[in-house]
């Protein structure tokens, strides 16, 4: 019944990231990325590197012990491949990074001639493609690869002295055989990676170019770089091309997003670019820099909110299998999260701490929440696919024990109620080492978790001992402390002294849910935290304003939420991405999910359909966002209604939903009987798993059921890429 008008070359099109100007910057870079293999590419402003085009390369699993042997290994920098000119780059040059196909172009005029280039990082493939085109006087460009201590330092330099990070000393071993170039680094602790490439000319003036990288300096790695090069270079360029652009053309129409503000349209489509470009069903867990690692000291995994916001995005999108390395990381990490808590409590208990690498090897101090809430994560991968094996296998026992571990510090306090000792809210005070007793962080996360087993168990059919100690926990847990002024507390007796970037004592109600709102009294606490949080200015960041965004829409200010999201795009990079003192790649994707709150929310057993829509935004649409319970949600809003709603059933689950239609109001469904009205605007839709209905005010029956884009503003089209605040408000000329 819904007819899909989407074009999606021409669509995504409207949304390339641009540069007019050349890119100086790994905050104006153009970014390429198969999960596993990344390049961020930009060129160089000092007079002697003036002639570089960088491919500045990484690779998500390359990591380091340190010779101390202190810390986790931390991820290190592999090196670059320089497109070295014979002139300098001048105007006008233009890069176009092409969405649809995952595939970056460029037109580099020189002082002396001229450069077309075509790249991509294949989809399927561990290998980096590169075609190049020169003119005559340009015939002596080359492409070339250097490791890390190679690197010039005025390049290496270009985004910061590296001050923070573990740069391992490397020696660097070189030779070609058979018609392919190796470099081998190797650190001190024996670790080490491969990088193999391939010249393939065509004529004088056109080559390809294919580079591989791999993870130890072994000869079997050696082994395997050749064949990924010998494999590729064996395939007729095309069909390097098409297959590398299939998998691109099947990811991305899992779902469809359509919004009246083209910026923030291109924004959310960028971020699902990027989401893919950083990881894949079998990669590893999306760190705080992706597979673009640049001078930072957070070269590693941070799960007190980088990791769970940065898959926050996945699950209203349906891009499960984005989420599924998560999953994955967890299913095999086990034995280290158990290894992470005392002694004492390891036959029942497991813990997550701050940092750590891909190993999950990180010792539970006085931050003792992050578990828990990566399994809030785990828990919306189920709730959104509703697949019951990863309930049995992974999320109950992991959650079970992350619960027992609150089991074990909670003390009885004079006042009868289960009371928690001082530990720290994420991010405040994180100098001062700052603990509060009774920490909202963590009450929060532990009735939330007592709650969700307690649902498990009932679903799976499981009679657990400690179902009455989770009970008992429910009733007399302390309750989350608050102020008649500012509302949620960080702990007991502890106000915002100053500025707080982090959400950590909102979680209850973001992302938790577990104070929704649904009465006049938990809306005014949610009204009177966030507006005393956000207005405590001081150390407000990018996430800040993606979480008070989510907040705002909980409760369904539209208008709010839409001022904190266009905030956060002044505090994010031309090419969207994010840093502080380092690249931090979490928070750009958070805001992709902070657009999913004003489309589409689903918690408590209901889904809500344009719960939070901006005033302004009069036409909205989107196809295929997933909800949880396992449904497929379409809708579109016409002239600021709903004009008509369509869910699919893929699990055959109860389906309750909401939007702005009347709560009295008939509605007309296209299976007869299916649907029924409370009297309270939810709605019950019955249906079995394969099914789908469509519905509508009943009277209104839209002209036709359609999806397609939304008319583009051509003056934000392609705002992205290289810094073009022009492009906001338009030149008279256009």
């Amino acid at each position: 019944m819904i007819t899909n008008k989407i074009d999606w070359g021409s669509f995504l099109a409207r949304h390339d990231m641009t540069w007019v100007v050349k890119p100086i910057s790994w905050d104006e870079g153009a970014f390429l990325g198969n999960g596993q293999i990344g390049a961020m590419v930009y060129a160089e402003e000092h007079r002697a590197k003036r002639n570089v085009l960088r491919f500045v390369l990484g690779h998500t699993d390359i990591t380091a012990r340190r010779a101390t042997g202190s810390g986790f290994p931390p991820r290190v920098p592999i090196g670059e491949l320089d497109l070295e000119l014979v002139g300098h780059l001048y105007q006008p040059t233009t890069l176009r990074l092409d969405l649809w196909n995952a595939e970056l172009r460029a037109e580099i005029m020189t002082t002396v001639g001229k450069v077309s280039l075509r790249a991509f990082v294949h989809s399927t493939r561990p290998v980096l493609c590169v075609e190049l085109t020169t003119t005559e006087e340009e015939r002596g460009a080359a492409l070339r690869w250097y490791a890390n201590p190679e690197v010039d330092p005025v390049l290496k330099n270009a985004d910061g002295f590296n001050l923070n990070q573990y740069i391992p000393d490397t020696t660097v071993d070189k030779w070609d055989t058979n018609g392919m170039s190796f470099g081998v680094q190797r650190y001190p602790s024996g670790e080490g990676c491969v990088t193999a490439w391939k010249v393939v000319p065509d004529t004088p003036l056109t080559c390809k170019f294919l580079l591989t990288v791999r993870n130890g300096a072994g000869d079997a790695e050696v082994r395997q770089a050749q064949e990924d090069l010998a494999t590729a270079g064996k395939l007729p360029w095309q069909e390097l091309v098409q297959s590398h652009r299939a998998w691109w053309h099947a990811y991305y129409p899992q779902s469809f997003v359509s919004l009246p503000d083209t910026r923030l349209e291109g924004f959310y489509w960028i971020q699902m670019y990027k989401l893919a470009s950083a990881t894949r069903s079998d990669g590893k867990i999306i760190d705080n820099q992706g597979p673009w690692l640049a001078p930072t000291p957070w070269a590693g995994v941070w799960f007190n909110m980088n990791v769970q916001m940065s898959y926050s995005p996945v699950y209203t999108s349906g891009r499960l299998s984005i989420g599924e390395s998560l999953v994955k990381s967890f299913r095999e990490q086990m034995p280290n999260l158990i290894g992470n808590v005392p002694e004492a409590y390891r036959h029942d208990s497991a813990g997550l701490g701050r940092s750590c690498s891909y190993d999950l090897k990180a010792k539970v101090g006085d931050e003792t929440g992050n578990l828990t809430w990566v399994c809030h994560n785990l828990w919306r991968h189920y709730r959104h696919s509703m697949d019951d094996e990863l309930l049995r296998e992974l999320l109950y026992p992991l959650l079970r024990r992350s619960v027992n571990f609150y089991l074990h510090i909670l003390e009885e306090g004079e006042d009868g109620k289960l009371h928690l000792p001082p530990s720290v809210s994420p991010e405040y005070g994180s100098f001062k080492q700052l603990t509060v007793p009774d920490c909202h962080y963590d009450l929060a996360l532990l009735a939330w978790g007592c709650r969700t087993l307690i649902r498990i168990c009932e679903r799976l059919g499981v009679q657990d001992e400690l179902h009455s100690k989770w009970d008992d926990v429910l009733v007399r847990l302390t309750p989350l402390p608050t102020d008649p002024e500012e509302g949620f507390l960080l702990g007991k007796g502890q106000s915002l002294e100053f500025g707080h970037r982090h959400f950590s004592h909102l979680q209850a109600i973001f992302p938790l849910h577990i104070v929704s709102g649904e009465t006049d009294e938990e809306r005014a606490l949610i009204l009177r935290t966030l507006r005393h949080w956000i207005g405590k200015e001081g150390d407000l960041r990018g996430f800040s304003f993606t979480s008070a965004a989510s907040v705002a829409a909980a409760i369904g200010l539209g208008d709010e939420a839409l001022q904190y999201i266009r905030t956060m795009l002044h505090l994010f990079k031309p090419n969207t991405m994010y840093k502080e003192a380092g690249p931090v790649i979490e928070s750009p994707l958070a805001g992709a999910e902070s657009l999913h709150d004003l489309l589409l929310q689903s918690w408590g057993d209901g889904i809500r359909v344009f719960p939070a829509v901006p005033s302004e935004w009069a036409d909205v649409v989107f196809h295929d966002l997933r909800a949880e319970g396992g449904f497929l949600v379409s809708a579109k809003r016409e002239r600021g209604r709903t004009a008509w709603i369509r869910i699919r059933s893929l699990a055959g689950e109860p389906c309750r939903l909401r939007t702005d239609w009347e709560p009295d109001a008939p509605v007309a469904c296209s299976k007869p009987g299916a649907c029924r009205m409370d009297g309270s605007g939810w709605l019950t839709v019955e249906l079995q798993q394969g099914e789908e209905a469509v519905l509508y005010p009943d009277g209104a029956l839209p002209a036709e059921f359609d999806v397609h884009p939304l008319p583009a503003q051509p003056h934000l089209c392609g705002y992205f890429g290289g810094h073009k605040p022009w492009k906001l408000y338009g030149l008279p000329n256009r």
